[in-house]
Order: structure tokens, then C-alpha cells, then sequence
């Protein structure tokens, strides 16, 4: 595991407390589980989080964003969302099928009562954060 350098906008800060005191830990873990699978890949040094669209986001060179958000008009879910025109959801769904709820080719939804797959995830957001890399690849790499 190497050491990745995060710079951080502090307006991600401000996003984190603002949301709805039950969903913050929730959001917390998935921008643990983020820089961690940054952390894992070795030739990911820095990570930019800041904002886009008003939502937490997660920059890397050769990658695809990861984005996250909850919100109020969909009060019982939280999702993790990737470029709608890449193959990253596509290719989740080939390999994945039905362990994730997703938002057509965007995102992957989760309930609040949902127990998050861990190492699932980090493979998915792993596929982003290397996309420019595998994206020529069948299934990004997975076979």
C-alpha cells in the first residue's frame, strides 16, 4: 500500500457536516472506502476531493470521477456515481449482477439499512479510478 497525498477543497468538509446526522457515517464510509482503494493502487499518488455538481468527488490522474451523494428527495438511499457514458456500471453489472442496486449506467444505490459490500465496491471504484488505463480491456481488466 503507498502513501497518497489528498488534497481536499474545504467546502467537502462543510458538505460532510451538513448532511442529515443518521447519514453522515454512511458518506463517512464510503470516502474511506475511496481513499483507501486510492491508497491500494500503486500508482495513484494524489487524490483531489472537492465538489461537482454540489456532491463529494474524487479525482485521479488516468482515472474517472467518483462521485457520492445523498439526497432528500430520495431519503432512503445513498449511492457512489461514475461517468453515465463510460463502461464502469455496465461492466459492474456483468460481473456483480444483483449484489448492487443501480441507477441505469450512473451510479450504484444503496438502502440505509443496506450493508455495504466492501470489497465489491473497491473493486468498482477501483475500475474508476483506473479507467483511462483499462478501459480497452475486456470487463476493465476482471478477466
Amino acid at each position: 500500500m503507498s502513501e497518497i497525498n489528498v488534497k481536499s477543497d474545504p467546502s467537502v468538509k462543510e458538505k460532510f457536516e451538513n448532511y442529515p446526522e443518521h447519514i453522515r457515517p454512511k458518506m463517512e464510509n464510503l470516502r474511506r472506502i475511496v481513499l483507501e482503494t486510492a491508497q491500494e493502487i500503486e500508482t495513484i499518488k494524489d487524490v483531489e476531493e472537492t465538489l461537482k455538481w454540489g456532491e463529494p468527488s474524487y479525482l485521479v490522474k488516468k482515472g474517472s470521477t467518483v462521485r457520492m451523494d445523498y439526497k432528500e428527495k430520495k431519503p432512503d438511499q445513498y449511492a457512489v456515481y461514475f461517468k453515465c457514458t463510460s463502461l464502469i456500471v455496465p461492466t459492474i453489472k456483468e460481473i456483480y449482477g444483483d449484489l448492487f442496486n443501480y441507477e441505469t449506467t450512473r451510479a450504484i444505490v444503496f438502502g440505509l439499512d443496506e450493508e455495504v459490500p466492501e470489497e465489491a465496491l473497491k473493486t468498482c471504484i477501483g475500475f474508476a479510478l483506473k479507467y483511462h488505463t483499462i478501459k480497452h480491456l475486456p470487463l476493465l481488466g476482471e478477466i
